[in-house]
């Protein structure tokens, strides 16, 4: 996630059906971002986020923090005691047992050269789409942000304005940078709890060797009292008054999958503190900017350092229960935002697992990118490298040659 000069906080207490959007929204809540963490995370909102450089931003409801201080003050408490960070090996070490020739393969891996500090939750769909349009987006460039994707980006900075509204902070460091992120996650969850929902909440967490981050659209939290496990909700738009063809919605699947899968390791406590602070190569003891720490005091948990933080953060997982295991994908019309459907569909540990490590394979060196399947190569006329894709020319050239 990359860094940049200011943040931001949210407030806001409101009725939520868990039906559907419209909720009653008396107060917007406040959240804390920088100007380039802005750009970066409203980038990172569509598919075409595909670099681990978004920005942090604090999201939290204000009244429920002075309203309901027993959550925070068991969030400070669980805080004074220290947390033990996790020791798993390094992506490249694996134990200092792989040969040679695997370090090297590794250190000329697309996660090396792209990725070095993790991957984003989209990078694992867009390269589940297609891992060959994935080497052109890491090699050629960027894809063109369509007339589409600017549309999905407006629907999803509405849809994040109705319960949470971005105040700029500066920042000074990239600690006050790291902070700002783990903040909008604690505060983010404040809200989830005593209001019954956010949206945009981001995700950091050390998954099958690397480090993830995700943006989630929605979080609900279910109206009976018998089931508290929050529900995952993405939201995605069309141009076309249909439902997309499978492949897009296992795509989207995948994604929501992904965030379930991060979320829950999150609350197992399973963050590798120690990790963190030598991967992103940061001070754990360095004194947070005075912007900062006034603002963490009033919100009810003092933070003088990134370390103190990283131990709300955690904490603040551990108070949390698993995601719910039903998941929910939104399909709106971007003409006038009505809904065309929600596909609700169950959680798959074992495939998301083999998903994610079959998307590492390639980010890791181990094998060469492969071409979508024969029965999905519509996507090719999508998209935009396919004038120099091998599979598309081929494809092209047995059309020519087959006799009419």
């Amino acid at each position: 996630m990359t860094e940049s000069p200011s943040e931001s906080i949210s407030d806001s207490p409101f009725n939520h059906s868990n039906k559907g959007n419209d909720a009653i929204v008396p107060e917007i809540p406040i959240e804390i971002v920088s100007e380039e963490e802005m750009a970066l995370l409203e980038a990172a909102i569509v598919s075409a986020r595909a670099s681990f450089s978004a920005i942090p931003a604090i999201r939290s409801s204000m009244l429920s923090f002075h309203g309901n201080v027993r959550s925070i003050q068991s969030i400070t408490a669980l805080s004074k005691r220290r947390l033990s960070g996790c020791s798993e090996p390094d992506i490249e070490d694996s134990g200092g047992l792989k040969s040679a020739q695997k370090k090297t393969r590794v250190a000329d891996s697309f996660l090396h050269r792209f990725r070095k500090k993790g991957l984003y939750v989209t990078d694992i769909t867009a390269t589940e789409w297609c891992e060959k349009q994935m080497e052109f987006v890491l090699l050629v460039g960027k894809r063109k942000e369509s007339k589409a994707m600017k549309a999905g980006i407006a629907r999803h900075a509405k849809l994040e304005e109705e319960v949470v509204k971005r105040v700029k902070v500066r920042v000074t460091s990239t600690e006050d940078r790291w902070a700002l992120k783990l903040l909008n996650f604690i505060t983010g969850v404040n809200q989830l709890l005593f209001e019954g929902l956010t949206r945009e909440l981001p995700l950091i967490g050390f998954a099958e060797g690397v480090w993830m981050v995700g943006v989630i659209d929605e979080i609900r939290m279910p109206v009976m009292e018998t089931n508290r496990h929050p529900i995952l909700v993405d939201t995605k738009t069309r141009v076309k008054d249909t439902l997309p063809a499978e492949p897009q919605r296992r795509n989207g699947r995948l994604q929501l999958m992904c965030y379930k899968y991060i979320w829950d390791d999150l609350v197992a406590d399973k963050f590798p503190s120690e990790k963190f602070f030598t991967s992103f190569s940061l001070n754990p003891h360095g004194i947070l900017s005075e912007e900062i720490r006034k603002m963490t005091a009033n919100l009810g948990f003092p933070a003088e350092t990134l370390d103190d933080i990283v131990r709300y953060y955690r904490n603040t997982c551990s108070m949390l229960p698993s995601a719910h295991d039903q998941l929910v994908l939104r399909y709106e019309l971007q003409k006038d935002h009505s809904l065309l459907g929600e596909d609700e569909f169950a959680y798959d540990s074992d495939w998301v697992k083999n998903q994610i490590q079959g998307c590492l394979e390639f980010w890791l060196g181990e094998r060469e990118a492969s071409y979508t399947p024969e029965d999905e190569r519509w996507k090719c006329r999508f998209c935009q490298y396919s004038s120099i894709c091998p599979a598309e020319s081929a494809e092209s050239a047995d059309y020519n040659n087959t006799p009419s």
